[in-house]
């Protein structure tokens, strides 16, 4: 029985030999795609568009485009600020993760108020906006 013992160790180190070097060389294939991935996961997330400092910055100008144009101002100039003052304030609100509904009222007293709502919420997370 020794002599049998003796041929199955020999054949498990046989084959350990021969199949160790593929194990190796597929591990070091694969370990520097698994590095990537995790660190992928662990990765922070990028957010998507500008930085705040720079919408708030595009908040504040364009309010202030708004609120100085004179009584003759075209209305599609009017409208068309204030659009994309709407859209910029829904980017903020998107990046702090404030609910609105701007998109969702029409022009008039309501979504004149949810814009003052918006924008008082955007102040109370520290954003500057006027």
């Amino acid at each position: 029985m020794d002599g049998s013992g003796g041929v199955v160790a020999n054949l498990i180190l046989f084959a350990v030999v021969c199949l160790a070097p593929t194990v190796l060389f597929w591990c070091a294939l694969r370990v520097p795609k698994l590095l990537e991935w995790v660190r992928e996961k662990r990765a922070s997330p990028q957010p998507d568009g500008p930085p705040i400092e720079r919408v708030a910055a595009d908040l504040r100008r364009v309010h202030r485009l708004l609120a100085g144009y004179p009584s003759g101002t075209p209305a599609a100039r009017r409208i068309g600020t204030r659009q994309a003052y709407d859209e910029l304030l829904t980017q903020a609100c998107r990046q702090v993760g404030v609910p609105h509904r701007l998109g969702e009222l029409p022009e008039g007293m309501d979504r004149e108020i949810e814009r003052l709502r918006v924008e008082q919420s955007l102040r109370e997370r520290g954003l500057a906006v006027p």
